[in-house]
């Protein structure tokens, strides 16, 4: 079954119901991207689908408008569910699925994660949602004191499945898609592809269509990146001249430790900036705070560590700087995909000491091996390894 056979080229085409449309309006999507034109009629007809899709590119509405047009307003049992990795994406998936849900009378949402109370998520679930979205851990939690069923689930959506699995969760994910009936949809979206999701396929999709999303121009990020040279002891100072240049309104600026991130914070606000930051010690009602405030524009400046990495979605940050260097080389490429999202244009910085620069050359050999989602700005200067950066600033 091809998936590029006659995509539809609006979402008037795609038979979706009036309170869809409607609600996809209000949210400003005219035409679907491409991973939506793949993916929605294939859920709407019943297929398992194993798809891999570039961050930034709109899976959220690509699964969440079909499992909105599936579920039974009679039927009080839960009938979709979606598995996020982390709690933010949780959180995140189910703000748009509420938004495509808004005109449709009865339709009840949870969100289920760690770090929130349960007696809280208990009463969600005493409501009697036909939606679910939510983290392994949590999710099991519910399931093994008997708060929820699955026996009616209609469809069940890994999302990140990439990431979820390799965060260790893959004994998590087989027990509650055990708990599912075995002739449920089975659906998974994932940046890249491992042995983990392959598993999961094998054992538990039924014919599987594959969908691939090709980085074409219209879906790519268009991110130009720079590398800054610099020492241990400038950085603040490189960083400060940035922002003292006034040209971005919307940043964010990655850390690797929880330290780094207070201290950069508090350096920041001591400037004159304004800044907050999340990282694994904050507790999580304030990270939803900070979050929300962020996306409303409350403040310009996010710092955090790699737990805002994936699953943040945040159109308008104009900019992204690695203050440190990610540990490891895929987490570059979820840091600067935070920026030229929704076919906006965006720039990345990496503040590089001389003792990092072994570091972004292995990030450099990572990105240059694999076929990235990712736009190099034309007046971009390079090295002839590819690199984009400034010598001095």
């Amino acid at each position: 079954m091809s998936t590029e056979e006659m995509l539809p080229t609006s979402f008037d085409e795609m038979d979706l119901s009036v309170e869809v449309l409607k609600a996809v309006k209000d949210m400003g999507f005219t035409n679907p991207s491409t991973v939506q034109a793949k993916t929605i009629p294939l859920m709407m007809s019943g297929a398992d689908i194993n798809a891999i899709a570039p961050t930034g590119t709109g899976k959220t509405c690509a699964f969440g408008i079909p499992m909105l047009e599936y579920i039974s307003l009679k039927d009080s049992r839960v009938q979709e569910i979606v598995l996020a990795p982390t709690r933010e994406l949780a959180i995140q998936i189910g703000d748009e699925l509420t938004k495509l849900a808004k005109y449709i009378q009865g339709a009840r949402i949870a969100v289920l994660y760690g770090g929130q109370s349960i007696n809280k998520q208990i009463t969600a679930l005493k409501r009697k949602p036909q939606v679910v979205i939510a983290t392994p851990g949590r999710l099991l939690d519910h399931l093994q004191r008997g708060n929820i069923r699955l026996d009616a689930v209609h469809t069940m959506v890994l999302d990140e499945a990439d990431e979820m699995l390799n965060m260790g969760f893959v004994k998590d994910v087989t027990k509650i898609i055990e708990a599912t009936p075995s002739d449920r949809q089975l659906v998974l979206f994932s940046a890249t592809t491992n042995q983990d999701v392959l598993t999961i396929a094998w054992k538990y999709q039924h014919e599987p269509v594959e969908i691939t999303v090709e980085a074409t121009k219209e879906d790519r990020p268009q991110i130009a990146q720079y590398v800054i040279s610099t020492e241990r002891d400038q950085k603040i100072d490189h960083l400060l001249y940035l922002l003292d240049a006034d040209v971005y309104q919307r940043i964010m600026i990655f850390c690797n430790t929880k330290f780094m991130t207070d201290k950069l914070t508090s350096r920041l606000k001591k400037e004159g900036y304004e800044a907050e930051c999340i990282h694994g010690d904050i507790k999580q009602s304030q990270r939803n705070v900070v979050m929300s405030d962020f996306r409303k524009g409350k403040f310009p400046i996010l710092i955090a560590t790699d737990v805002a990495a994936r699953g943040i979605d945040v159109d308008d940050v104009e900019a992204v700087i690695n203050y440190d260097l990610p540990g490891e080389n895929e987490y570059y490429l979820h840091r600067i995909g935070r920026t030229g999202r929704a076919h906006k244009h965006g720039v990345s910085f990496s503040l590089v000491t001389f003792q990092e620069s072994v570091r972004m050359d292995e990030i450099l050999k990572y990105m240059i091996a694999k076929p990235l989602p990712l736009h190099f700005e034309d007046d971009v200067l390079r090295h002839e390894n590819g690199e984009a950066f400034f010598d001095n600033i």
